[in-house]
């Protein structure tokens, strides 16, 4: 659980960085400023090298309930999946070779929000053009599916609630 107060000191960055044309920060961790935690308040998930990447839950990283399903999600789906570290230099690397071809926030509104723009070292890297058969895209309709019964719940995530009588 995360406490509205976790977010006042997002603010004013996030107000910095709209003036400068984006529409959100992608949080670093505390200690060295070096590896990726979190886009705004939600999860942060990115394609490198045919993987879905994401950072490791950690006492500064949300347990969310979406970043799990999709987790989940992807590796039913044959997709590979890595929670681990991820640094700015990976990330530039990633650009520089362009083996990084999605990244998007995971959280329980959006379920997923693309990032079309990473800046890193005042370099604007753009992502390619999203489309549905992005894995941000597939993992989404599956967990969509599931969560409006036209696809079975085999996972056992919803709970059908009986009106009072």
């Amino acid at each position: 659980m995360k406490c509205g107060g976790n977010y006042g000191a997002a603010f004013l960055p996030t107000q910095i960085a709209r003036s400068e044309g984006y529409d959100q920060v992608l949080w670093t961790d505390g200690k060295e400023n070096k590896y990726i935690e979190e886009s705004g308040m939600m999860n942060v998930m990115f394609v490198i090298n045919n993987a879905l990447v994401t950072p490791p839950l950690s006492d500064s990283i949300l347990d969310g309930v979406t970043r799990d399903s999709l987790l989940t999600l992807a590796g039913d789906l044959g997709y590979k999946t890595e929670e681990r570290q991820i640094s700015t230099g990976e990330l530039n690397a990633a650009f520089q070779q362009g083996t990084i071809t999605e990244a998007f926030g995971a959280g329980t509104a959006a379920v997923v929000a693309p990032i079309s723009v990473i800046c890193i070292d005042d370099i604007d890297y753009s992502l390619p053009l999203y489309n549905s058969k992005n894995v941000m895209f597939q993992i989404k309709k599956k967990l969509d599916d599931i969560r409006f019964g036209t696809e079975e719940d085999i996972y056992n995530w919803n709970y059908i609630l009986e009106a009072d009588k």
